[in-house]
């Protein structure tokens, strides 16, 4: 290949859901979650690394967007308006013919006496983002390589039945 460019490009999201106004495709994520702190917290976090976010309150709410748009990820709290809530989103995400990556996402508080419980509900430790956007980074990518490899097989199958 002396001589030639090799050029790959991803896209992520289709070019009609732009997710802002610099011509960026962004992977879409769909953030499902009742708690409102925690949502908001999630989408500021996901959206400053680079991604279009997507929130619902209730697994009905998810299950709609579900249907409505297509999504690289799909988080989802696992205890909502009931404790299988979030498995319910997560089930209908793996109907879907597009396939997104899937997690569960929680926040639950110890036991702490009632003012060190709202210390904690309002101190963030930056040291995890990283890692959280990481794992979100990774989920993405696994995705990409198990859609990649599902093309190959099925150009590979209908090369050989022709």
């Amino acid at each position: 290949m002396l001589g030639k460019e090799l050029t790959l490009k991803m896209r992520f999201a289709p070019s009609g859901d732009r997710a802002s106004g610099r011509g960026l495709d962004l992977a879409r994520v769909l953030l499902v979650d009742d708690d409102v702190a925690s949502r908001l917290t999630l989408q500021t976090v996901l959206e400053a690394g680079g991604y279009a976010v997507d929130v619902a309150a209730s697994a009905a709410e998810a299950v709609g967007k579900l249907d409505e748009g297509r999504y690289e990820l799909v988080l989802s709290d696992l205890g909502m308006e009931s404790p299988e809530a979030g498995m319910k989103v997560l089930a209908h995400a793996r109907l879907k013919d597009y396939k997104p990556a899937i997690a569960l996402v929680t926040s639950y508080h110890n036991a702490l006496e009632p003012m060190e419980e709202l210390q904690q509900q309002l101190f963030i430790e930056t040291e995890d983002v990283p890692s959280l956007l990481g794992k979100v980074a990774d989920l993405i990518g696994l995705r990409v390589l198990r859609r990649i490899e599902r093309t190959r097989r099925l150009a590979a199958f209908a090369a050989g039945t022709n």
